[in-house]
């Protein structure tokens, strides 16, 4: 049996039109950066990579690279504290084993994201450190 949801629930919360969405999008960015210190620390390593990218002269594929890895970091974190935010609200902030496993397992997605970006950025760097070093003396 086929179920019709149409006039079923409310599409109060949907966003009409796709400049809505983008404005929300763009709280949201806001407020990570707002409220999540690991967010501005990731936002500053970036930064640091890109200068050393820079001097370095990075080809295509290895900013491809960076870039790809820094956005899944970024979009861990800011999954991550989604995930505690609500749920937080779900155990009305009360000592909860569930709870507590959902947002280490979260922490989890984000360390396990900022470990890949640290290996593509050793994989990248080091040769170019090694080849620097070496063209020095």
């Amino acid at each position: 049996m086929i179920m019709d949801f149409k006039g079923n629930f409310s599409n109060e919360w949907k966003n009409r039109k796709f400049y809505h969405s983008l404005k929300h999008a763009c709280e949201g960015i806001i407020t990570v950066f707002k409220e999540e210190r690991n967010f501005r620390f990731e936002l500053i390593c970036l930064s640091l990579v890109v200068i050393v990218g820079l001097i370095f002269h990075l080809s295509s594929s290895e900013w491809l690279w960076i870039l790809v890895t820094s956005t899944i970091v970024l979009a861990a974190e800011a999954t991550n504290t989604s995930i505690e935010n609500l749920t937080d609200l779900a155990s009305d902030l009360k000592p909860n084993p569930y709870a507590k496993k959902a947002k280490d397992i979260a922490a989890g997605v984000v360390l396990i994201s900022a470990i890949f970006a640290i290996l593509v950025a050793v994989i990248i760097f080091i040769p170019k450190i090694l080849n620097f070093i070496t063209n020095v003396r």
